[in-house]
């Protein structure tokens, strides 16, 4: 751990902000009132709408609330590395990915903590025990099943939504991969870090949340976003030597923790 930081809680929840000035002091609000106590760090890339600042406030008056500042945008991807990292060097045990637009709902962390104990990644699903997506159109939705599909066809991930982005690691996991060598953003980024860890025979759960998508603000998803996605699967098939099972044989490397009654 560096000399002179105080780490608050075990776990830590990383929320990377791009102009979420609206988002943010709500979320850190039932952040700090969850019944299991979790450290924030606020990963915010410059935003030209004083995210950033608000977010220093709010670490001001809070000591379980961090903020990484970063010079440019340049990616969910990178701004996710660069929080791991930083959770890494301060000792973080557990260790959330969560957007900040309150797609996520915070009252499901303690539930995916809780999962996490009994695995190396613990995935929030929208899709296992049938679909629970609130506020999207049909043609997004469908977007994202057909995605899951293509993704379990090429690599045999058997896990019904690898594109989420709200997942518990342990930092036995975030150790496993070489984090330096990540270079996909968005929906590949969810798929390829997943992938890396289930294809080394890893413990990776799935656990039943609600996705409900943002009220305020911009969406980030463009077809960039969709064109990186598509190829990544390949790439992630061939690193595992063409395989579409891990490579270490582990029973238990999959499966549904049941989290809240579906």
């Amino acid at each position: 751990m560096l000399a002179g930081f105080i780490r608050m809680n075990s776990a830590l929840i990383v929320v990377p902000t791009y102009n979420e000035r609206d988002n943010l002091p709500p979320l850190a609000r039932r952040l700090l009132a969850l019944p299991t106590p979790a450290d924030l760090l606020v990963v915010d890339d410059s935003s030209p709408d004083g995210t950033g600042r608000i977010a220093d406030e709010l670490a001001a008056q809070h000591s379980s609330i961090h903020v990484l500042h970063r010079a440019e945008k340049n990616g969910l991807g990178r701004a996710y590395i660069a929080g791991f990292k930083w959770a890494l060097e301060r000792g973080y045990e557990f260790v959330f990915e969560m957007d900040g637009d309150f797609s996520h709902n915070p009252d499901d962390i303690p539930v995916l903590l809780e999962a996490a104990k009994n695995a190396d990644l613990a995935l929030g699903s929208r899709y296992v025990h049938g679909i629970r997506v609130i506020n999207w159109p049909l043609s997004r939705l469908m977007l994202s099943k057909g995605a899951a599909a293509y993704v379990h066809l090429i690599t045999g991930m058997p896990f019904t939504d690898p594109t989420g982005g709200f997942k518990c690691f342990r930092r036995r996991a975030l150790q496993a991969l070489d984090l330096d060598a990540v270079r996909s953003n968005g929906y590949s980024f969810q798929i390829e870090l997943t992938h890396k860890l289930w294809r080394q025979g890893m413990k990776v759960v799935e656990v039943p949340i609600i996705f409900t998508d943002r009220f305020q603000g911009a969406s980030k998803m463009s077809g960039n976003i969709v064109r990186e996605a598509l190829w990544m699967v390949w790439r992630l098939w061939l690193q595992n030597g063409l395989r579409r099972k891990p490579r270490h044989s582990n029973p238990g490397a999959s499966g549904i923790n049941p989290g809240r009654p579906s």
